[in-house]
């Protein structure tokens, strides 16, 4: 039995859970040391990072970067789960046409910095409780607002102006993590002055990995049965990629691999956040990081 270590770039389909794919993922794999790097909801498709093995120390790593995704405002009505699953709950007929300028200013103002307050339909906690095990009871609480960032927000569609009963217009955002994408398209309609929600959306990137990349479940299962899956395997060091690195002699090395706390300047310059540590082959050894209350001790985040 292969015992794989890597990430997988998933292409997750529609109306399942990103545990069902990790579920399907061990029967397929036939191991049980596989998680995900960040949920995806039923309805939205696209990458999933998924870490096999030892790679699932780092996956914390990739769900803190950031995220692209390729989505769809629908205007005229909202929903329960801000998106196309929920039930309406307000309507508004469009009775005036909505041009491509208003649509650009209203996305220029939520680039940058913003605040939002997280669905009710959404895996965020309170008082120990999932939001969506409030909603499912029919209740709405008060939820604590969080700050994302949108690094870039794109209209892709090329028309001057939009009218109908109903509009769609489909965009491209680069966000931080924690943003959430139904309820940016919630925001966009009550800037334009209309109920809205989120008609479609896709995961276009997650840190480094792209849709290009990814692999359909179907796919997995047939390169597993052509014993070809090793050769789309990313390496676990691509998932710290976007981390500050230090490379570690020969000596030091086998002290990191054991876990050692290092001195600074010593061993190691100061760390001004969790860093990569690799050999001079290129292996990540582990993650080093300041300690919290020795000073001049670095220790160790993850040894991998």
């Amino acid at each position: 039995m292969t015992e794989y270590t890597g990430i997988i770039i998933l292409n997750k389909p529609k109306r399942i859970t990103s545990h069902d794919c990790i579920i399907r993922l061990r029967k397929l794999l036939k191991m049980k040391r596989i998680g995900h790097t960040g949920t995806l909801d039923p309805d939205v498709t696209g990458v999933l990072p998924i870490c096999l093995g030892k790679a699932t120390k780092i996956a914390e790593y990739i769900t803190d970067a950031g995220k692209e995704y390729i989505g769809e405002v629908t205007l005229g009505f909202s929903t329960t789960t801000e998106d196309q699953s929920g039930d309406i709950v307000d309507k508004k007929v469009i009775d005036c046409t909505i041009t491509r300028a208003e649509i650009l200013a209203v996305f220029e103002q939520f680039t940058g910095e913003i605040t939002q307050t997280p669905p009710m339909f959404s895996a965020v906690k309170v008082n120990g409780k999932r939001l969506y095990e409030y909603a499912l009871d029919g209740q709405v609480i008060n939820r604590p607002s969080r700050k994302v960032t949108i690094s870039e927000l794109e209209l892709l569609d090329e028309q001057s102006s939009f009218s109908g009963e109903t509009i769609s217009f489909s965009f491209r955002v680069a966000c931080s993590k924690g943003t959430y994408i139904r309820t940016l398209a919630v925001m966009i309609g009550e800037k334009l002055g209309y109920p809205a929600h989120m008609s479609r959306l896709v995961r276009s990137r997650s840190a480094q990995y792209t849709l290009e990349n990814a692999l359909t479940l179907e796919e997995v299962a047939s390169l597993i049965e052509t014993e070809q899956l090793m050769q789309h395997i990313q390496p676990i060091e691509s998932g710290v990629s976007g981390m500050p690195f230090q490379i570690a002699n020969e000596v030091l090395a086998k002290r990191i691999a054991n876990g050692a706390l290092l001195a600074v300047e010593h061993d190691l310059p100061t760390l001004s956040e969790p860093t990569a540590i690799f050999n001079q082959v290129g292996q990540l050894l582990a993650i080093y990081q300041n300690h919290p209350s020795k000073e001049g001790i670095l220790k160790p985040v993850k040894i991998i």
